[in-house]
């Protein structure tokens, strides 16, 4: 796996672009390193590497998430995301673990956002029987990247969302003052009145939710 992970480094770092990388810290306030690489180019460059791993098991595929993301260029920590978009399925009832590891490190919104709706969420469509005890526990962390990871990780699941949990989840949050938090609550009620505009009007007009959250979670409402 050492030889895997450092061929992908080769590839990473044979195809820099320092001016694309200047913006790309910008964007991101100067929080993580960039090699300058755009998302269209990675998934290019790592095509034959994401074919790989549809041979890996489970622990090959955790060791190499982890040791993946602790190297300093996001383009890594992208990369990862873009792993287990494909290989969400391969993980067993344990990768909830890896998941949790993901989300509370190196967290911002632009691995976060991926972790809980393109990932967590299929994920618990696999184990539903994990949804309440983890995500309860998600709600109730401090870590405000779980917490927005509990509100999103229903996203797109349209008609088959579990109204009841994700508005318990939004009230136990309907008093944070905290950005991250309040996008995700607008978030989630903005797409979710797609499909049931009229419960969800009727839950922004009796509940008293953040401006930023009542904006967005109406934006779909005529």
């Amino acid at each position: 796996m050492n030889d895997w992970i450092k061929s992908v480094k080769g590839i990473f770092e044979d195809h820099r672009h320092p001016e694309q990388a200047e913006g790309m810290e910008r964007y991101m306030r100067d929080k993580f390193k960039f090699y300058g690489i755009k998302s269209k180019e990675r998934r290019k460059l790592t095509r034959t590497f994401l074919n790989d791993t549809k041979n890996f098991k489970q622990k090959e595929l955790t060791n190499i998430c982890l040791a993946l993301w602790e190297l300093p260029e996001r383009e890594y920590q992208h990369f990862v995301v873009d792993i287990l978009k494909r290989r969400v399925n391969n993980l067993d009832e344990k990768g909830i673990n890896l998941l949790e590891k993901l989300i509370t490190n190196k967290s911002w919104w632009d691995t976060v956002d991926m972790l809980a709706t393109n990932i967590s969420g299929k994920y618990f469509k696999k184990y539903p029987v994990q949804i309440k005890p983890v995500t309860q526990n998600w709600i109730e962390s401090d870590n405000i990247w779980l917490n927005r990871s509990a509100i999103l990780f229903q996203l797109k699941y349209k008609e088959e969302t579990d109204v009841d949990l994700l508005l318990k989840y939004i009230k136990i949050k309907l008093d944070s003052d905290e950005f991250f938090i309040q996008k995700a609550i607008g978030w989630v009620l903005r797409e979710y009145a797609k499909t049931d505009p009229e419960l969800i009007y009727n839950f922004v007009q009796n509940n008293d939710l953040a401006s930023l959250s009542r904006r967005e979670a109406l934006k779909n409402i005529k």
